[in-house]
């Protein structure tokens, strides 16, 4: 185990580190991969002398210090967060199609976001941070109100849990497009977030966002092996000696929670939570000691590129972040959903 650990995550780290490369240097100003990696060395702690004095212009350094580092920070905590809650999902709820907006959380997220936009409403104290701190209390209070519908005698029931999310995120995205309609000089701007971007924010929202994945891997790792065996079914579970009723709750909280921060941070960006843990069980295998690492760093990988994307293909224009990875996992989506029914009738 440790040794595939060690070989995945060093061929994920190194596709990670290129990324990140890769992402600075493109944009609406090309800049050398030289250049890039001059700018980033120079920044490390090294003893003076190890490297020469850098001799690319001070516009490139402001480029990729101020600009494009702290968006590509954000899009490597971003990604992850989304890809571990899809990972944390869909191995708590026992489906492959699950991911981090199953229980409604994004659209509790976009109501308070939405709300706050249409009224221009600021709270006294978080001036800029106002829409990210309801956004993701409107998330949570969503949370709560689908881990109430989804229980059933004390116990929470999975087919009533994805119910419940489903009927709330309807009703809820019902209300995001009444807001919409009612308003008229920031539709654009109610639209626009709700469709994702990691574009005008800072080092601030990372380092806001960075905790909730920090004490999220944690916990999520801490339960992988309860992970491994709700694959077996809950009944088997317990039989082995695990808390069902409990690790559902952690479970499901830790992966709400870094959801809620993700998209009260980025707006709602879809399909990440569920194509990057596939695409690790296919390369990797379906073990959560190698899933949920794995899963942090590709979502990461894959953030970046769609990013990047989302930055170069019509520049100067940027499409939303949303609909670049809507474009890539709706069409994975079906192919999953395809390939789940074939499995049935062949298993009947």
């Amino acid at each position: 185990m440790s040794r595939r650990l060690t070989l995945w995550g060093g061929a994920a780290l190194a596709l990670l580190l290129f990324s990140v490369v890769a992402s600075l240097s493109l944009g609406s100003v090309r800049l050398p991969l030289s250049d890039v990696w001059g700018v980033m060395l120079h920044q490390l702690p090294l003893p003076s002398g190890w490297l020469d004095a850098g001799t690319w212009p001070e516009q490139t350094e402001q480029i990729i210090l101020k600009i494009r580092l702290p968006r590509v920070a954000l899009a490597v905590v971003v990604g992850a967060s989304l890809s571990l809650a899809g990972a944390g999902f869909q191995g708590v709820l026992r489906n492959p199609l699950a991911d981090p907006y199953t229980l409604g959380v994004a659209s509790g997220s976009a109501v308070g976001a939405a709300f706050l936009l249409l009224t221009g409403i600021q709270i006294a104290g978080l001036g800029q941070w106002t829409v990210p701190v309801v956004a993701f209390g409107t998330g949570l209070l969503t949370l709560a109100l689908v881990l109430r519908m989804g229980r059933e005698q004390g116990k929470l029931r999975m087919e009533t849990l994805l119910l419940s999310g489903v009927v709330l995120q309807a009703f809820l995205g019902a209300i995001v497009s009444f807001m919409v309609s009612l308003s008229n000089q920031v539709v654009n701007q109610i639209v626009y977030w709700l469709m994702g971007s990691l574009s005008l924010h800072g080092w601030p929202y990372t380092a806001a966002l960075l905790p909730y994945l920090a004490v999220g891997f944690v916990v999520l790792l801490c339960y992988s092996r309860s992970l491994n065996l709700f694959a077996l079914g809950e009944r088997q579970a317990a039989h082995l000696g695990i808390r069902v009723e409990r690790t559902k709750v952690i479970v499901l909280v830790v992966c709400t929670l870094m959801t809620a921060g993700a998209v009260a941070v980025a707006g709602t960006i879809g399909f990440v939570g569920l194509v990057v843990p596939h695409l690790v069980r296919l390369l990797a295998g379906p073990d959560y000691r190698l899933l949920l690492p794995l899963s942090a760093l590709l979502g990461s990988v894959y953030m970046l590129w769609a990013d990047t994307l989302a930055r170069t293909l019509l520049s100067p224009t940027e499409i939303p972040l949303g609909v670049v990875t809507a474009f890539i996992g709706a069409p994975f989506f079906a192919y999953l959903l395809r390939r789940r029914k074939k499995g049935a009738r062949s298993a009947g």
